[in-house]
């Protein structure tokens, strides 16, 4: 049944309220702190069908962890909750396109769909319950798809599927004995175990001579050894090369913390094991390994020779305090934090950084190398940072239908977006004080689409980006974009957004922009009904940087005589943003600033340096000084308040 979906999400606890907030006033602080479902469930992912006919949005059941999907009709915008029977006729939320953008490979509930958008026919390709990754192949005829920790290939004409390979973390099967050791001994000692090991290593070539002949055959196991376990990979389009993360095996074993639970359903106490201490356990240093599947041969990734690998940043503050420096005649430890091949070519982008932070660097590996040769890597970009890398603005991959790199990259102070050609040419493709991320393409080579707050720090709009001239063009004044999703027929754009008291939303936008339509609103009666106060974005003066501390002022109301009290909120967590225009984490702390006004308060709540939004010298201020410029910009706050 298609009906407005304020009708259907209006709780006990919310008609309640109704009563208590007639003259929309304020909610008191029992019902602020009351379980949020009384506000309305935000919609918590969004994603296209794929016939285009309509999205789905998930949202929280009512006094349930159950996640309804609600079906949203394009262009008209009615609403459906869908039934469990409905389900099973649902495309998933993971898609991956075809060069052509004619097919689609979608994940639902574990499984492999496949899409013809012309003929608009599906096609279940997998049962397992366990796909959690796909990519078409070289020559979008089969498609590669991730089943656990497996990699198979699934032909999309015959739907055979095919292990790319047996990978098994153990030694190799009966090694050549040591010379001189007790194994080579008793061999030489006992003709029946030396015959009973050679049989069994002709019986194993004597397999592998048949597999390798036989084109239907299971490839058979490649021994990796037990030093070593897999963190995540990522296969060639042509399925022969693997690229591996691995660390040394047991490298975890650190001790995890316990927690007692008292208030439970057995009335006794309950010990709970959870993560270790923060900050207790040393990071743990990955190699990356470039498998041959076809021929079976591990070639070991050496990144010896990234520009400044060999050199501690920290060999100065070491000293200080008589500590040792990193061995300068080896290569800082590194983390492996992506890979992306090429969509047709056997060529892979990896991103690694440096274990102390520092250094990141995004390195080119061919596999068009000789078999006595090792592989051909080159490093094309390093962003280095004496403070830290961000763990944001991490992106990068390949621009449809070239050779060119893309990648994000705060090395002009605020993350934009670079390229990189084959001949190894860098391009900064956008400029300025503001942040690009959330970087999407379709099938040209020529514009991409991204998330910025180019407009205004406090601002996050969807954009589009000419990668020839730089050009951006604002594409929604939503000011408060979430995340968007391109529509299959590249003329629609579905977007997540919210407001300072709007919790997520879905909508619809043309791809050149315009007002968004098919929108879904999932407050309450009740919450919608409360006319809340909306903050004031304030541009507060610093007397440490030549820029501005941005805040959210919320000036107090009524009819009140002469100086104010003023509260201050610090918001959490470091490294955030709160001054801007989305639904906001603290949103409690936001409605309780409506009930300080009230009673005549003045609230301010600022961005004070090391928030996020604002480059990476606003972020990073905090360096070796964590606390004082806080403080600073605080004092600051202060300070308006009482000119103002």
């Amino acid at each position: 049944m298609t009906h407005p979906i304020r009708n259907r999400v209006a709780t006990a606890a919310a008609a309640l309220l109704l009563a208590a907030t007639a003259s929309a006033q304020t909610p008191d602080l029992k019902q602020i702190m009351a379980d949020p479902d009384w506000i309305g469930p935000p919609v918590e992912a969004a994603w296209w069908q794929l016939d285009g006919e309509r999205y789905l949005a998930r949202v929280k059941r009512p006094d349930s962890q159950v996640r309804d999907l609600l079906s949203v009709r394009v262009p008209g915008g009615e609403i459906t909750r869908l039934d469990t029977d409905d389900l099973a006729e649902v495309d998933g939320p993971e898609v991956v396109y075809d060069r052509a953008r004619t097919r689609a490979l979608a994940i639902r509930e574990g499984n492999l769909f496949l899409h013809d958008l012309a003929q608009d026919s599906r096609t279940q390709l997998t049962a397992t319950g366990d796909a959690g990754d796909a990519r078409f192949g070289a020559d979008d005829t089969s498609a590669l798809v991730r089943l656990g920790g497996d990699w198979v290939r699934v032909e999309l004409d015959s739907g055979l599927v095919r292990p790319l390979a047996d990978l098994r973390f153990d030694d190799e099967p009966d090694p050549e004995p040591e010379a001189g050791g007790l194994q080579a001994h008793q061999l030489d000692l006992f003709e029946t175990l030396a015959r009973e090991r050679r049989q069994r290593i002709e019986q194993r070539r004597h397999e592998q001579a048949i597999a390798d002949a036989d084109a239907s055959s299971a490839p058979q196991p490649f021994y990796l050894g037990k030093e070593h376990e897999p963190l995540f990979s990522r296969p060639s389009a042509d399925g022969r090369w693997l690229l591996m993360s691995v660390r040394k095996a047991g490298a975890d074993d650190g001790r995890d913390d316990r927690m007692p639970r008292f208030v439970t359903e057995s009335g006794y106490v309950e010990i709970e094991d959870v993560r270790s201490l923060v900050g207790r356990d040393a990071p743990i240093p990955q190699e990356l390994w470039l498998l041959d599947l076809e021929r079976r041969i591990k070639h070991e990734l050496e990144f010896d020779g990234l520009e400044g690998i060999d050199v501690d940043p920290l060999a100065d503050l070491k000293a200080e305090q008589d500590m040792e420096a990193h061995d300068g005649d080896d290569p800082r430890p590194i983390t492996v934090t992506g890979l992306a091949w090429h969509p047709t070519d056997a060529v892979a982008a990896v991103q690694v950084e440096a274990i102390d932070n520092k250094d990141r660097w995004t390195v080119r590996i061919d596999t068009g190398f000789e078999p006595d040769e090792g592989p051909a890597t080159e490093e094309v970009h390093r962003l280095t940072d004496e403070a830290w890398i961000n763990w944001s603005f991490n992106e990068f991959g390949w621009v449809p239908g070239t050779d060119t790199l893309w990648l994000l990259s705060e090395e002009s102070g605020y993350s934009h977006l670079y390229t990189i050609d084959a001949r190894g040419r860098v391009k900064q493709v956008t400029d300025g004080e503001f942040e690009v991320h959330d970087v999407s393409f379709g099938v040209e080579d020529d514009v991409a689409w991204a998330l910025s707050n180019r407009a205004h720090p406090t601002e996050y709009d969807l954009y589009a980006i000419d990668l020839d001239g730089g050009d951006m063009t604002r594409l929604s004044e939503l000011r408060g974009v979430e995340s968007y999703t391109l529509g299959p027929d590249l003329e629609r754009i579905l977007v997540r957004h919210s407001g300072s008291y709007l919790p997520a939303q879905a909508a619809v936008l043309p791809i050149d922009g315009g007002a968004p339509y098919a929108a879904t609103d999932t407050r309450t009666e009740a919450y919608r009904a409360i006319e809340w106060q909306e903050p004031r974005f304030v541009a507060v003066p610093s007397s440490h940087v030549d820029r501005p501390i941005w805040s959210k002022f919320y000036p107090a109301r009524g009819d009140f005589e002469g100086p104010r009290p003023a509260v201050l909120f610090v918001h959490g967590a470091g490294y955030t943003q709160n001054t801007h225009h989305r639904f906001p984490y603290y949103f409690r702390e936001q409605m309780f600033h409506n009930l300080l006004t009230a009673r005549g308060y003045h609230v301010l709540d600022m961005d004070y340096r090391a928030s996020r939004g604002y480059g990476r010298d606003w972020r990073t201020a905090i360096y070796r000084r964590m606390g004082t410029p806080e403080l600073e910009d605080l004092v600051d706050g202060v300070e308006w308040l009482v000119e103002n």
